[in-house]
């Protein structure tokens, strides 16, 4: 898996961020989601690779990165925090400007990377997610039974970390079968990965964390920019599984482009087959469609390497 890439441990101001980096032109940064890390990109990564340099990262508290303390607010593990993290992260790796993609938490982590950073943002595509204050003013017992990971992750210390850490085999299991995927889409080698990561208390503690500013400060961060009339600037490209509840459960208010018009000013998508995994169920037509739309970025990016 990620033939040609180079792995990479990055020293940043308060943790570490592993990533993988290969391929040459303009930089994509592709950051993944729950319960998966940057193995997700294994397929799309090398594809991608043939035009652009892909860096799949792991975020802060999961896969191979570090863990840093948290705090009560849970700021340590804000959407703004691991924004922060990836842009020391291409800085370091000589990037001033960068697309990015992000799957599920790590479309959370884009979205906050083009409200934080417009600069350094040129694009961003993000998977299966609207913006989070916009899914909790929204949430009913569809969420809340669909992606238990929001209210039951989010609980106080130590309930879920003691779930998790108790059956990491079950967590990931269940949310293969449950979020859509069909049964044996992950070989046993990148199941076993997921389950793996798991199974760390210090990386359990950290996840629950990020859930836990999900549900708090991130929603914040999110209301202070709506009521301060902050936007996405750069083109945005949202997909969503068509097998999944993004395609129905807003379906009166426009479906999912309609909120993300609330947040960007320039917002394409549709839906795709396959579940909530669909990168990893169809990752040749899921890199085919990011190609597509980061292609014509290349001229702009291809001189935005720090000499």
């Amino acid at each position: 898996m990620f033939a040609g890439f180079r792995a990479t441990s990055l020293q940043l101001d308060d943790t570490t961020i592993f990533a993988r980096v290969g391929g040459t032109g303009p930089p994509l940064l592709l950051l993944h989601g729950f319960p998966e890390t940057h193995l997700m990109w294994r397929d799309i990564a090398v594809a991608l690779a043939r035009d652009f340099t892909v860096i799949a990262a792991d975020l802060r508290g999961y896969g191979q990165s570090g863990c840093p303390v948290s705090s009560a607010d849970h700021s340590p593990y804000a959407k703004r925090a691991m924004a922060g993290d990836m842009v020391q992260v291409m800085k370091q790796l000589g990037f001033k400007q960068f697309m990015v993609a992000g799957h599920d938490r790590g479309g959370r982590v884009a979205y906050r990377l083009a409200l934080d950073h417009p600069d350094e943002i040129s694009k961003i595509a993000v998977f299966d997610v609207t913006p989070t204050a916009a899914a909790w003013d929204r949430a009913d017992a569809r969420l809340a039974l669909g992606f238990w990971p929001w209210s039951l992750l989010a609980q106080p210390e130590p309930l879920p970390e003691r779930l998790i850490g108790a059956a990491p085999d079950a967590i990931v299991d269940n949310a293969i079968v449950q979020w859509g995927s069909p049964a044996g889409m992950f070989s046993t080698e990148v199941r076993d990965a997921y389950v793996e990561a798991l199974r760390d208390p210090v990386h359990i503690h950290a996840i629950c964390e990020e859930y836990r500013a999900a549900a708090t400060i991130d929603r914040e961060h999110d209301a202070a920019d709506q009521a301060n009339g902050r936007r996405i600037e750069c083109p945005l490209l949202a997909l969503w599984s068509s097998e999944g509840g993004l395609e129905t459960w807003y379906a009166r208010e426009g479906g999912p482009l309609a909120i993300w018009r609330e947040w960007a000013d320039r917002v394409e998508g549709r839906p795709v087959p396959g579940g909530h995994f669909f990168p990893e169920e169809h990752p040749h037509q899921t890199g085919a469609a990011l190609s597509k739309f980061f292609d014509d970025n290349r001229g702009n990016n291809a001189s935005n390497r720090v000499l």
